[in-house]
């Protein structure tokens, strides 16, 4: 199996509800579908992503894959290129122009496996199909009505624990909000809150202090101060024993290594770049380290978090996404199950490519209205407003 050929597709579409935290908002999708064709004729996909800004034009996208990535992938087996390196020295250490590299890990490695006619997990050594997931809100722009909707809904179908962004300057909503989320789900619910590097180390204190002191009971808190702040992380390990510290979300590989090297996290959150994902994960295996996986797009995380022996959860996060492809990663009862399927099993919907795809970047108003979502049972209306 050898690469011949790829195609780009790109989408443009707005949220069915806005997504956030106490840093920025997103209310558009903006991503390009990655086609990575071989000699076989079978296609690996991946998704190229932005979340803050537009993607250009289709035909530009396309031009700087071409120039950037295709001449050292062209004609190449893709098994053998998911664990390529590149030295890393010099000019060696910069990224793409666009961000190529997650979309071209997962696509590569779905060709990988469907060359050996294995499901992706299994190819990367799982021993089980399926992981415990948990409703994430990504709500910090959602009216109190329009949040309660949301767990609601989550704690409904199944699930079991919930995690919320804090981080208002006004903390006193913060723990409104954890008010109002302890009446929206069942009782003995695990509860996570997420601050996303909102506060400093003596602040972090402080406010977990006063939330533990409000009756709240914490899984988690993930990423409360700065992303290189190891001596902070390690001081709220050491000084808040009711709750556990996840971070790494925000590092590179090297800086998880240093993260855990300084004891400064009790679980380490990992994201979607299969490759990367796996050798920091087996390293945190190593060192007897809890993982979690973080948002990945359309769940492709699944087939890394079965196959790392120390992953307990998944990020769910109900955004409008299943649309684009025939048969989306099930998820179920507050699990995520690994499809069954050679590759990682997500094939791209030509209806998708149809109806929604936007070679053009349009004017915002011109985007329409959002896909359906059919695991979101109430539609957001309007936006919180805090002090």
């Amino acid at each position: 199996m050898r690469l011949v050929e790829f195609r780009i597709t790109r989408f443009q579409f707005a949220r069915d509800r806005v997504i956030g935290d106490s840093q920025v908002r997103a209310d558009d999708v903006n991503i390009a579908a990655l086609e990575l064709i071989a000699d076989t004729g079978e296609v690996g996909l991946g998704f190229i992503q932005t979340l803050f800004f537009p993607l250009p034009d289709q035909a530009e996208i396309e031009r700087v894959f071409s120039s950037e990535v295709w001449p050292s992938i062209e004609g190449q087996p893709p098994a053998g290129l998911v664990h390529r390196v590149a030295r890393p020295r010099g000019g060696n250490q910069r990224g793409y122009t666009l961000p190529f590299h997650e979309a071209l890990q997962v696509a590569l490695w779905d060709l990988a496996a469907k060359e050996v006619k294995l499901p992706l997990h299994r190819l990367l050594g799982s021993r089980r199909d399926k992981v415990r997931a948990y409703a994430s809100g990504l709500d910090f722009h959602l009216t109190d009505d329009d949040f309660r909707a949301f767990f609601a809904h989550a704690d409904s179908i199944g699930y079991s624990a919930f995690k919320i962004k804090v981080g208002s300057p006004d903390f006193a909503w913060d723990l409104h909000r954890l008010d109002l989320l302890k009446k929206t789900v069942r009782p003995g619910a695990l509860v996570m809150i997420d601050a996303n590097e909102a506060w400093g180390a003596k602040e972090a204190l402080t406010k977990l202090e006063a939330i533990h002191r409000a009756g709240h009971e914490l899984l988690w808190v993930e990423d409360p101060i700065l992303r290189n702040d190891y001596e902070g992380l390690r001081l709220l390990r050491d000084q808040t024993p009711w709750t556990l510290i996840n971070s790494g979300e925000y590092l590179d590989a090297s800086g998880k290594v240093r993260l855990m090297q300084a004891g400064g996290t009790d679980i380490l959150n990992v994201h979607g770049q299969v490759t990367d994902v796996m050798r920091i994960g087996w390293l945190a295996a190593d060192l007897g380290i809890p993982v979690s996986l973080g948002n990945t797009f359309l769940e492709v995380g699944i087939h890394a978090a079965c196959a790392l022996p120390e992953v307990e959860w998944l990020e769910y996060s109900f955004q409008n996404f299943d649309h684009l492809v025939d048969q989306p990663i099930e998820i179920r009862d507050g699990w995520a199950y690994a499809p069954d399927r050679p590759g990682h099993g997500l094939v791209l919907s030509e209806t998708a490519r149809r109806d929604w795809s936007r070679p053009k970047l349009p004017p915002r108003m011109d985007i329409g209205e959002p896909p359906f979502n059919p695991r979101v049972k109430h539609a957001p209306t309007s936006v919180a407003t805090r002090s």
